[in-house]
């Protein structure tokens, strides 16, 4: 049983170092002589793409480049950003829906899990070690969560999330598109210099709507939390895991300002709507938790 686990995880991390690796070949965005991103066109084919770029472009960023540019015509900048984040996610969210599920239970168990490591803490012998890890394997058991499978819904999901950002800086209709009469070529700093509200108003919903999807697990994991508190009649714990995810939020959400500023209006649209999109998963995710839990109880 040991070894078959020990199998178990370094065929994950092969299968992950090989995505990784895969995907950084993939990762630069292709430029002309003057700098600007190469643009793909109505007229660009899959196989001038495939030629001239690399595999990685051909597969994803053309069709899904290709697709704003079909889209963006028909239903405006906002909506054909949105319907393909949607339709990607959804593909996304069936392919992985077990492991997002597994991911979310990992952020919800965090208490009971940092309970057991306390119970062990400073005990180095190779009994509580055993111990210790039995336990932790029993509560994966018991939430049907297999922490490995988390490193495989990263590294799935990274060479898209890569794919949808380069289409959107890469779709010459788009590029070409105005929003509420806006230039989205031009970036929010440049909007805010100029006095422009409308600028202001994109990249502060923009902001709003990404600390959101960010802090929404945390509030679900800490009112699972106060829940567990309640019913053992004790004060719930500020967990030194949530300590470590507020830290990274911050930093996280102050880097994506930073850059959200310096990149097209564009991004920030895009930015918005997959963070609304996350919303919705993280939610859905959690609807199926508790209908799980609520089955079984």
């Amino acid at each position: 049983m040991m070894k078959k686990k020990l199998l178990n995880k370094k065929v994950l991390l092969l299968v992950a170092l090989v995505i990784i690796s895969i995907s950084l070949t993939g990762c630069g965005i292709p430029q002309n002589e003057d700098g600007s991103y190469k643009l793909i066109e109505l007229t660009t084919t899959f196989k001038e793409t495939m030629e001239q770029e690399n595999w990685f472009n051909a597969i994803l960023v053309w069709p899904m480049a290709q697709a704003l540019n079909y889209l963006t015509p028909k239903i405006g900048v906002l909506g054909s950003i949105a319907l393909l984040t949607v339709l990607v996610n959804l593909i996304l969210l069936a392919v992985t829906l077990k492991a997002q599920i597994g991911q979310q239970q990992m952020q919800l168990m965090q208490p009971q899990l940092e309970k057991i490591q306390r119970k062990y803490e400073g005990r180095t012998d190779d009994a509580s070690r055993m111990k210790q890890a039995n336990e932790m394997n029993a509560l994966y058991k018991k939430y049907n969560v297999n922490p490995f499978s988390m490193i495989l819904i990263t590294f799935l999901q990274f060479p898209i999330i890569i794919a949808m950002y380069q289409a959107v800086q890469r779709s010459a209709v788009l590029k070409s598109s105005t929003f509420l009469g806006l230039n989205l070529n031009s970036t929010p700093l440049e909007g805010i210099r100029n006095g422009q509200f409308l600028y202001i108003l994109i990249f502060a919903v923009m902001g709003i709507c990404q600390f959101a999807s960010m802090y929404l697990p945390q509030y679900l994991a800490k009112k699972r939390e106060e829940a567990e508190a309640e019913k053992h009649h004790r004060k719930p714990k500020d967990t030194q895991q949530s300590k470590q995810q507020k830290y990274m939020q911050y930093y996280f959400m102050g880097m994506i300002l930073i850059f959200g500023l310096m990149w097209p209006t564009t991004m920030s649209i895009y930015w918005a709507i997959n963070s609304l999109v996350t919303i919705a998963k993280t939610l859905l995710v959690q609807n199926i938790i508790e209908r799980k839990e609520g089955a079984t109880a």
